[in-house]
């Protein structure tokens, strides 16, 4: 499918969640549709791995006629004794298993011949998928969809009847479109992008948008110690501790391949659980199969992952990238037993008013020696004082920050403020600090501002070669830092404003000799023309 009918795809999608909602909130229907489209997806793969599966004896579909029966379930009513070897094969090539009655396909069916079993199919389809379809097991997969709530209608016949309503009209809506993996992917990626444009605050606990996501993405895949030799082969690991609804890990994968390169075991980790359910539901849709990414649902501050929190220094986990968009700002309550977490006690803990460097410090902490870690945040980490002073300069004289990359104002969805992006190492071989300052080139939008790819590729080529360009990039000596306190306010070493022309005072002086003399040999003129006429001169 090529880009213009994927868009054509998100936004015909979009129309119909606009039309379908009514008085639903915006967030408690984008659980559905994207539920239902997680669902499509799921379908149209196990179909498809099906078919190469059973060759031949796939039936064919035109055969069946038009009474709800998909292929796969003549070929399970016809072949019982064969069915869990079928199944124990799909599990090993497509790494899961839907029985036929929970297809796409067979709930399309329900929906449009508006049959009362469609809820009770849903709720049963849902569960089977969270507790029998993947081995590792996805509980509360489908959490946060409630199909018992009184938003869909407070009698069960009237759910049933909206289910049936929305169903129908998205298996109408993806009907003329290619819905495979990079479409569907792409049209979930869309939605989540227009539903957080449509949720305000809300929507920077879940979407980190593209075009910030993309220079993050650059930076972390390219080579970590020589970003001027271009993008690394191999990704082995990738991190994001504030992970959201999976956006930018995708687009760290989705750079990887792009490049040739090859990427790893993905990690994610969110504190909230529908964002959390997000998260899983688009790695699948992507197609990351569910052995190749973990999500963890819990809080990053408190480090309530088993798996992070080992204590043998020689087993404990270590990333090759790290990424993150946190809450900008958020508060927080670390206690006194916080000092002697591995995480703080050799920078400081954080304020309770910011937990900005808490964030950095977790990734920090379990990022490789010669990993990089790109990471949003807000302009407050670079000047404020009292305590984050204190972990700035420690973080300065460690020679962990690298770059620091501000950005325009109004590019995200939950807040209009300025952000910056630091780029950190452990082991960096630069002894200055990169300053890039992008604020000014974006291009202005009617609800949030932009940037173009010319916008980004400038951001990504500066940090790759670390040019130094004229009110718009520096490379900055330590001591100068140092003789500013350890203050990375961006404009005190890069100033976008233009300078003002020198003022030549000889030539001036001279221009106004010229000019006043001028004016005496015009009055003279004026003067005998006023004599000729019988007129008094002037003064």
């Amino acid at each position: 499918m090529n880009d213009k009918d994927q868009k054509q795809l998100g936004k015909t999608l979009w129309a119909i969640a606009d039309q379908l909602r009514g008085a639903m909130n915006a967030d408690d229907f984008r659980d559905y549709m994207l539920s239902f489209l997680f669902l499509r997806y799921l379908s149209w793969n196990y179909e498809e791995a099906a078919k190469k599966e059973l060759g031949a004896d796939y039936p064919d579909p035109n055969a069946i006629g038009n009474g709800g029966r998909t292929p796969l379930s003549v070929w399970y009513a016809d072949n019982a004794a064969d069915v869990p070897a079928f199944e124990q094969q799909m599990r090993r090539k497509a790494h899961y298993v839907i029985q036929p009655q929970y297809l796409w396909g067979h709930i399309v069916h329900l929906a449009k011949t508006q049959n009362d079993a469609l809820l009770d199919t849903l709720q049963q389809g849902f569960k089977y998928i969270e507790e029998e379809s993947f081995q590792s097991h996805f509980q509360g997969l489908f959490s946060e969809i409630n199909l018992a709530s009184d938003k869909l209608g407070r009698k069960y016949a009237d759910r049933n009847a909206k289910l049936c309503a929305i169903i129908t009209e998205i298996a109408k809506g993806i009907a003329d479109f290619s819905t495979d993996v990079d479409a569907l992917g792409d049209a979930y990626e869309y939605l989540i992008g227009q539903f957080a444009a449509g949720s305000g605050k809300k929507a920077g606990e879940f979407y980190t948008p593209q075009q910030i996501s993309n220079i993050l993405s650059a930076i972390v895949t390219l080579d970590s110690q020589e970003p001027k030799a271009g993008p690394r082969r191999s990704l082995p690991s990738v991190f994001d501790f504030a992970c959201g609804s999976g956006s930018l890990l995708l687009n760290v994968r989705h750079q990887m391949k792009a490049a040739g390169g090859s990427i790893g075991r993905i990690y994610g980790m969110e504190k909230n659980i529908t964002t959390y359910n997000l998260a899983r539901m688009n790695m699948l849709l992507h197609g990351v199969k569910d052995t190749e990414f973990e999500i963890y649902h819990g809080d990053t501050l408190t480090n309530d992952w088993d798996f992070l929190r080992e204590n043998n220094p020689a087993k404990k986990p270590q990333f090759d990238a790290v990424v993150a968009n946190p809450p900008f700002s958020y508060r927080w309550e670390p206690g006194e037993a916080m000092a002697d977490d591995m995480r703080f006690k050799n920078h400081g803990v954080a304020p309770k008013s910011a937990a900005d460097f808490a964030f950095l410090l977790h990734g920090l902490h379990y990022l490789k020696d010669d990993g990089v870690m790109a990471i949003i945040l807000p302009h407050g980490v670079l000047f404020r004082g009292g305590k984050e002073a204190a972990i700035r300069t420690k973080l300065l004289k460690d020679g962990h920050i690298d770059t620091v990359i501000g950005l325009p104002p109004n590019l995200f969805y939950s807040t209009g403020i300025p952000v910056c992006i630091l780029v950190l190492k452990k082991c960096k071989k630069p002894d200055d600090v990169l300053f890039i300052n992008a604020a000014d080139h974006f291009t202005k939008g009617k609800r949030q501002n932009q940037l173009n790819d010319a916008h980004i590729e400038r951001i990504v080529s500066t940090y790759r070669v670390r040019e130094e360009q004229e009110r718009y990039s520096r490379r900055v000596p330590m001591q100068e830092i140092i003789d500013n306190d350890f203050n990375l306010n961006i404009s005190r070493y890069v100033s976008t404003a233009e300078k003002e022309e020198e003022i030549d005072l000889s030539a001036v002086h001279a221009d106004l000799v010229a000019i006043e003399k001028q004016i005496v040999e015009a009055k003279k003129r004026h003067n005998a023309f006023l004599a000729e006429l019988g007129l008094p001169p002037l003064p």
